[in-house]
């Protein structure tokens, strides 16, 4: 039975992306990979649509043909990004507990996040019971070296890779206290390396702060670190020395708890 290749005016869809969906979902569900004959009766859609889709979906890794039986396969990079879910889940419950302790001893917000390019990722957040503003919601992006948990990761690379991770001069400033050249932020790293935990004062988003420690364990494949966030007018420098002694002391449980995953080599290089 063929699947409906047409979308209506009212679909509120790009329809080159829906295809190419329909295209990757036929291919996940053989096997044995799939001819382009049985794309074509599978999605519907027209052999040059598919084939140019096709074209696409392999330049970015996410199909890949076997040309000794000309069939068509999903590719690496559909799998790690379907995978990324199931790692995200995975992480967020080992790490669900050690982020309950934080909000509750600290009375603020709990935030676990992974390093993905240049930006933090939040995949899982509790919030205080004051439901304050937090910098970054579950799933939001922040740039790593504006941001107490992209500073944390960045301070344990060697100097080959800081350098690779550092961008390039004039750095752009989220706030008046983002750090804005290359020598400043390489100084504020290496205090982080000496404390163990970094700080994130207002600078990405204005009137929050931040204190946040790397969770090491999956280094090989995954940067991971965990942080508290609160407004500024509770998260005064001397508290926040004391909630990063809390931070680094959940991050060194995290590793015992992620252990088996780096064993297992994680799910995917980030």
């Amino acid at each position: 039975m063929t699947r409906p290749a047409q979308t209506t005016a009212r679909d509120d869809t790009v329809q080159s992306v829906e295809r190419a969906i329909l295209i990757l979902e036929a291919l996940g569900a053989q096997t044995e990979g799939s001819r382009l004959v049985d794309l074509v009766a599978a999605t519907g859609l027209a052999k040059s649509t598919i084939h140019r889709l096709l074209a696409t979906l392999e330049k970015r890794h996410f199909v890949q043909f076997n040309r000794m039986t000309n069939t068509w396969h999903i590719g690496r990079r559909a799998f790690s990004v379907g995978s990324s879910f199931v790692f995200d889940e995975n992480i967020v419950a080992a790490a669900l507990p050690f982020l309950r302790e934080l909000r509750d001893r600290t009375q603020e917000t709990a935030n676990l996040g992974v390093l993905e390019s240049a930006e933090i990722r939040t995949i899982a957040q509790l919030g205080d019971r004051g439901n304050i503003r937090a910098a970054a919601l579950k799933g939001g992006r922040m740039p790593a070296i504006a941001s107490g948990m992209g500073k944390a990761i960045l301070a344990t690379l060697d100097s080959g890779r800081l350098g690779l991770a550092l961008p390039a001069e004039p750095m752009r400033r989220w706030t008046l206290n983002t750090i804005a050249s290359q020598s400043a932020l390489v100084t504020d790293l290496e205090a982080t390396r000496t404390r163990g935990f970094a700080f994130d004062n207002e600078e990405y988003v204005k009137g929050i702060r931040c204190v946040a420690a790397p969770v090491t364990a999956l280094a090989a494949t995954t940067s991971i670190a965990v942080s508290v966030s609160g407004p500024c007018d509770r998260m005064s420098f001397s508290r926040l020395e004391r909630i990063g002694e809390l931070v680094n002391s959940a991050a060194q449980q995290m590793n015992a708890s992620f252990a088996p995953y780096g064993k297992n080599g994680g799910a995917h290089t980030r």
